[in-house]
């Protein structure tokens, strides 16, 4: 049984052997277009993903969309102008950078602005506990079993 099983993994090792892969085939004609696509898609963000470049997203809309920016590129058009493009088609969303205006003011600053809210309101609450603390004196009751702890403690060193 151990012998057959070692047969087994050794004839798919042999199959599965780097001798019988291929060698990719480049993905554009033109070695320049294929790097500004490249440089153009990594600036942008799948819309599928969202945490992705374009460039490095496997999703069947980031398939599409790198089509399109490829034929863009072989019709002679600008970094610039398949930016503007895709920016009036999708929103600044789309950039991995949105530029700095009244719409995604959200978008730089939000994160910055809720930590602070957060850290302020952290604070807040912690000082408002200690004060409460420290203001409410000890029932009668409590001071009883807050000295026997004491006296239990001292008088078991």
């Amino acid at each position: 049984m151990r012998h057959r099983l070692s047969a087994v993994l050794a004839a798919f090792c042999l199959l599965a052997s780097p001798a019988q892969a291929g060698e990719a085939a480049p993905r554009a004609e033109d070695p320049l277009v294929e790097k500004r696509l490249v440089a153009i898609s990594s600036e942008l963000r799948c819309l599928v993903c969202q945490n992705e470049s374009l460039a490095g997203s496997n999703a069947e809309l980031a398939v599409d969309l790198r089509r399109e920016i490829r034929t863009m590129i072989k019709d002679g058009k600008s970094d610039g102008e398949i930016m503007d493009f895709m920016v009036a088609r999708y929103g600044d969303f789309v950039r991995y950078r949105p530029p700095l205006k009244g719409t995604t003011l959200v978008l730089w600053f939000g994160p910055a602005l809720l930590f602070a809210i957060g850290l302020f309101a952290l604070v807040r609450y912690l000082r408002r506990r200690n004060q409460a603390i420290a203001d409410r004196p000890l029932s009668a009751d409590e001071q009883q079993r807050a000295d026997a702890l004491l006296d239990a403690r001292d008088s078991g060193q």
